[in-house]
């Protein structure tokens, strides 16, 4: 199963983690019932259609899963992060 868009503009330095991340994301979503109980809710009508969102945060798993929250809820969503989405385990950039 792919999870990457081509079509999207993105820059990541291993799209290869791609996989890996997901599978995060999906665990950290069972830890979040509040923000999914929001998607699950609203997602149809998508209220925040129109709302154009920029952030500038720590890019966690738990970013994530609000990022998608966003775009669920039908927000245009760009993100800016200055430590890059890795898994715990693994080194920080050099």
């Amino acid at each position: 199963m792919s999870f990457i868009n081509n079509e999207l503009p993105y820059k990541v330095k291993d799209i290869a983690l791609a996989e890996f991340g997901r599978k995060e994301i999906e665990i950290a979503e069972k830890e979040m019932p509040g923000l999914l109980s929001i998607r699950k809710k609203y997602s149809a009508s998508k209220p925040l259609r129109g709302a154009r969102i920029t952030g500038s945060l720590h890019m966690t798993i738990q970013t994530a899963v609000l990022i998608e929250t966003l775009h669920d809820l039908g927000a245009d969503v760009r993100w800016a992060a200055a430590i890059f989405f890795r898994p715990r385990t693994m080194p920080l950039p050099q």
